[in-house]
């Protein structure tokens, strides 16, 4: 049987070492790790996911992605014939976006945030995992790794602006029930992890190793 293969994409500033406790059966999946690549000057998200698809290798893969990772893997199924789009902890269009990002986009707060002081680690991922997290430190430093300013820039710009107004309904969204950075109270139509939080991709693997299988080989989500 040919496997299928599923390529991963982390959050924002999150290195592939997010998923390094999910497992798929290795009988029927091969999984690939993307990774952040630096944008060009004033790249567009749509021109940014072109470059980055030059990186997916195989006929219609599988495309997963967490928080922002969720929208570039959305971006990226513009330009390719995929066979399954799973979102994690993130947004299927703007609508879902809670208040204080729709607030961050009319005023441009967002361009005010200082993430020229990225050395300041702490309150990067706070804004990219939320305030809620034991050991944060100490996850961050180890989960959290693309620290350049001009990635950084580009990439709290480019969720903020991300003009997809209507979900793709073919889109597989799981959430967590207490995710801080994207309120469950905002989401329509996901598949709802109970406990899960914005990084349950670290602390609910268990669940997603052993649903994960059964979504992507299914026509419809698990619940």
């Amino acid at each position: 049987m040919e496997k299928i293969p599923v390529y991963f994409m982390p959050g924002l500033a999150a290195s592939t070492t997010i998923f390094e406790r999910i497992e798929l059966p290795e009988e029927q999946f091969e999984i690939y790790l993307l990774q952040w690549i630096i944008p060009l000057k004033k790249e567009s998200l749509e021109a940014y996911a072109l470059r980055l698809s030059k990186y997916i290798t195989h006929e219609n893969p599988v495309l997963v992605g967490v928080s922002f990772g969720g929208i570039l893997v959305q971006e990226l199924s513009k330009i390719i014939p995929v066979r399954k789009v799973i979102i994690i902890s993130s947004v299927k269009s703007n609508l879902e976006f809670p208040r204080r990002m729709k607030v961050a986009k009319s005023t441009k707060v967002y361009k005010l945030l200082p993430t020229s002081l990225v050395q300041n680690i702490d309150s990067l991922a706070k804004y990219a995992f939320g305030d809620t997290v034991t050991q944060r430190l100490k996850l961050y430093e180890k989960y959290l790794c693309v620290r350049d300013k001009v990635y950084l820039d580009w990439a709290i710009e480019s969720v903020i602006l991300w003009n997809r107004n209507s979900p793709d309904e073919k889109v597989i969204h799981i959430h967590g029930e207490n995710d801080e950075v994207f309120p469950v109270k905002y989401i329509k139509g996901a598949i709802l992890v109970k406990g899960g939080t914005h990084i349950m991709i670290l602390n609910k693997f268990k669940w997603l190793n052993e649903n994960l299988p059964k979504i992507i080989l299914k026509e419809v989500g698990v619940g």
